[in-house]
């Protein structure tokens, strides 16, 4: 496989966490007696411009299809989070009703709401038919497409050049990186700006966070490899933040290469910094492989243990990083009895590899288990204090990444 970045050939490893079913595809009681796709699940590094990403084993329309159950506006946190952004991208960029503001992978509309209510005119570039139907339903104006150089000049044509050019979540989850990253230089007023938001690299690697690698994650990113990327494809970083979503992560500014917006120091410091970190050295990635082992055998151990002391443990949050942890480890309905999970869609399915059944939340009250392992790990404050009552029966809760933990 060559890099879907700059085109070298890969040979370095990062982890390979065997086989298992794409993350987020949840299993309908009528497939329980089908069988599952499962493919490797192996994640390389280019050891020329250090972007980390999957083994190619499925396009990206089979990933994410009319059927998809991700919505966003399910967690209060990203809600307000949303809503932040929106606010300060407000202040920051002068918008009015004269701007225009386009996002890439609006889901559910969580985000574009905020900037609808403003009075900005807006557009949802959203390919999943479920979450854009939700979109909708919320007033907004949403193409169901996937977003690339050709879509982007025709919605140009369309007078929708955007001021702003939001892009949350999604870098990591396109395959064609290159073409994804030309659409922005395209759609992009000269002035206009572009921010991304993704996971980042350094502390994947620092807090052992092996869950979040996924197949509709095609790419892992650091400053260093997105920088090369937008240098490539037209664009130019201009400024970047630390965030403390989805377990850490940055938000990227970046222009038209041709943009006059000055290049704020925190650029230099970030690249400093995974530079000292050894981003861009092969030792760096070697310590991934054995952590995600530990982590593994320390979560199975709690739960042999637990199901050998006759305590019942639960799960909370069908996420897609909790899929990867669990069928990395193995685990099925005989050690977790059920997921809850808030979204409805979720609901009265299963997890895909595993087979668990996902239930609503209410049934946590209902059965009172000894322990309930969040597997969102990176929701477990808003978690916690939305099933706060678990402790007055003497439950627990428990996450497994980077280290397990009984709190």
């Amino acid at each position: 496989m060559n890099c879907r970045g700059c085109g070298a050939h890969l040979h370095l490893p990062l982890i390979d966490l065997g086989t298992a079913p794409p993350s987020n595809a949840y299993v309908t009681r009528e497939q329980l007696n089908q069988a599952e796709q499962w493919v490797p699940l192996r994640v390389l590094v280019c050891d020329d411009c250090w972007l980390v990403q999957t083994e190619d084993y499925r396009a990206a329309d089979s990933l994410f299809d009319a059927d998809y159950a991700y919505f966003s506006s399910f967690s209060s946190s990203w809600l307000a989070h949303a809503e932040n952004y929106v606010s300060s991208m407000t202040e920051r960029f002068g918008l009015d009703t004269q701007s225009r503001v386009v996002e890439i992978a609006a889901n559910d509309g969580y985000l574009l709401q905020y900037v609808a209510k403003r009075g900005i005119p807006c557009l949802g570039i959203e390919p999943t038919a479920s979450t854009a139907r939700a979109a909708r339903d919320k007033g907004l104006e949403i193409r169901e497409l996937f977003f690339g150089e050709a879509v982007a000049r025709m919605l140009a044509e369309e007078g929708w050049s955007a001021d702003l050019m939001a892009a949350n979540n999604v870098l990591a989850h396109v395959p064609d990186i290159n073409d994804f990253l030309k659409g922005f230089a395209a759609l992009l007023k000269p002035t206009g700006v572009v921010t991304f938001e993704f996971p980042h690299l350094l502390r994947l690697m620092a807090e052992h966070q092996f869950d979040t690698l996924y197949h509709e994650h095609y790419s892992y990113l650091s400053l260093t490899a997105v920088q090369a990327l937008c240098a490539r494809n037209g664009l130019a970083v201009f400024d970047v933040e630390e965030l403390s979503t989805h377990g850490g992560s940055l938000r990227v500014f970046a222009q038209r290469a041709a943009g006059e917006r000055p290049v704020a120091a925190t650029v230099a410091a970030m690249l400093a910094h995974e530079e000292a970190s050894g981003v861009k050295t092969a030792s760096y990635y070697a310590s991934l492989a054995p952590a995600a082992e530990h982590i593994k055998h320390e979560l199975l151990r709690f739960l042999l243990k637990a199901k050998a002391e006759g305590k019942k443990v639960v799960g909370y949050g069908a996420a897609a990083k909790g899929n990867t942890l669990l069928n990395y480890a193995g685990v099925r309905g005989d050690l977790l009895a059920w997921v809850a999970d808030a979204n409805p869609h979720k609901q009265g399915k299963f997890l895909p590899g595993s087979r668990i059944p996902i239930v609503e939340p209410a049934r946590i009250a209902t059965e009172k288990p000894d322990y309930v392992l969040v597997l969102p790990w990176n929701l477990l404050a808003e978690v916690m204090e939305q099933q706060a009552a678990v402790t007055s029966w003497g439950g627990r809760f428990v996450v497994a990444v980077p280290e397990l933990r009984c709190l």
